[in-house]
């Protein structure tokens, strides 16, 4: 982006700090502000009827986040949460419009985000309709990977920022059977575990998993 571009579009911001647990904004909560996380982790989660707390995704270090304007609402589709401390630019709802149609750079890439969270979206209802557990723990740690792994020489380490727990609601299952099939990975030598911490030491076993083949070493 051309410097005169950024400088006008930071002015317009604000820079905010948010803590680990502490809410950014609520499911439901009148939609006021949108937002660029710079540095940490979030978390979105919705919440059903039924009071089922569901992990709708992870939000990462340089995506646009709540900008609901660009979904037609006027509320906070979900929650969300800081799982780590991380630090946001926010800007008003107000002056939406005005960026995007001066900023076709701001506008592409607000596009792109929608159209990668539809296609995650598809994605994951088509694994719970389709798959058994362990193929859907193998798709979302293999995406996760994607998006923050770390190749450090013993294979790619996430770094989890969170919970095991997190994980299950990720993938629509249990945290026994998720801490289950971590054990019985670890013990084949496909990952290895840490407290919130996880490393990736073979990633054609686990896309096999994730593709429901069986694995020779041979592929």
């Amino acid at each position: 982006m051309p410097a005169l571009e950024l400088e006008q579009l930071l002015m317009s911001g604000s820079v905010r700090q948010i803590y680990t647990g502490q809410k950014v904004f609520r499911q439901g909560q009148r939609a006021e502000e949108f937002f660029l996380l710079i540095h940490g982790r979030l978390k979105v989660t919705q919440t059903t009827a039924e009071g089922r707390h569901i992990l709708v995704r992870v939000v990462h270090p340089g995506e646009l986040f709540g900008f609901a304007p660009a979904l037609q609402r006027h509320d906070y589709p979900g929650t969300s949460v800081a799982a780590a401390r991380s630090l946001i630019l926010c800007w008003p709802n107000a002056v939406w419009t005005s960026m995007i149609e001066t900023n076709a750079r701001l506008a592409t890439n607000a596009m792109k985000a929608i159209g990668q969270r539809l296609q995650e979206a598809h994605a994951r209802i088509r694994e719970l309709s389709t798959e058994n557990v362990e193929r859907r723990l193998a798709h979302a740690i293999l995406r996760l990977a994607e998006q923050t792994g770390q190749d450090d020489g013993n294979g790619i380490r996430l770094d989890l920022i969170f919970t095991r727990l997190d994980l299950a609601a990720l993938t629509s299952t249990t945290q026994h059977s998720v801490s289950r099939l971590l054990s019985a990975w670890e013990s084949q030598g496909i990952v290895e575990g840490g407290r919130q911490k996880l490393r990736v030491l073979d990633k054609a076993r686990l896309q096999a998993l994730a593709d429901g083949r069986s694995w020779d070493s041979s592929d």
